[in-house]
């Protein structure tokens, strides 16, 4: 009969109910994002949603969600701690007058624990939302060695799409 030292067996269950804890919360749904508009909260699903490392993603383009805003409409963001404990921020794009062509732009970077929303108001209250991203950075930046930009990569991206009101 083999027998082992009670402190082996206690470190292997140990390791056993931590490796189960962490199994579990592996499996889980990707955290979602809240869009509100016009008192409307809308949720979504990342339409990209990377491990920290970024190597296993999943992307689901159908996640994204639409909604009717009228110019000059507030966006309120909220997201879950899931994200607000990384780097995040907001990227949006918006048409002016008569010009077709996106104006795109970003929020300032969201600092790891510094906030869980985040109000769009566009530049001028005529401006009509084209789409609205939140996007979570992954890894730190680094250099493309292809064209020497820096690149910062984002793990997931949660997307709203802007449709005007039909009159």
């Amino acid at each position: 009969m083999i027998t082992r030292p009670r402190r082996s067996v206690r470190a292997l269950a140990g390791l056993l109910a931590v490796a189960a804890v962490l199994l579990a919360g592996c499996g889980g749904a990707p955290p979602t994002v809240t869009f509100e508009v016009a008192g409307t909260a809308l949720t979504a699903a990342p339409t990209q949603f990377c491990d920290n490392r970024m190597e296993n993603c999943t992307e689901d383009p159908n996640a994204r969600v639409t909604a009717a805003v009228a110019p000059g409409t507030p966006i309120r963001i909220t997201v879950p701690e899931e994200v607000s404990s990384g780097p995040w921020q907001v990227a949006y794009a918006f048409t002016r007058g008569d010009d077709p062509e996106p104006i795109e732009q970003r929020s300032e970077i969201a600092t790891p624990g510094s906030r869980t929303e985040f109000t769009l108001t566009l530049p001028e209250e005529t401006d009509r939302l084209v789409t609205v991203q939140v996007q979570l950075f992954g890894p730190p930046p680094a250099i493309d060695p292809q064209t020497q930009d820096l690149e910062f990569p984002i793990r997931a991206t949660w997307i709203l799409i802007g449709e005007q009101p039909q009159p």
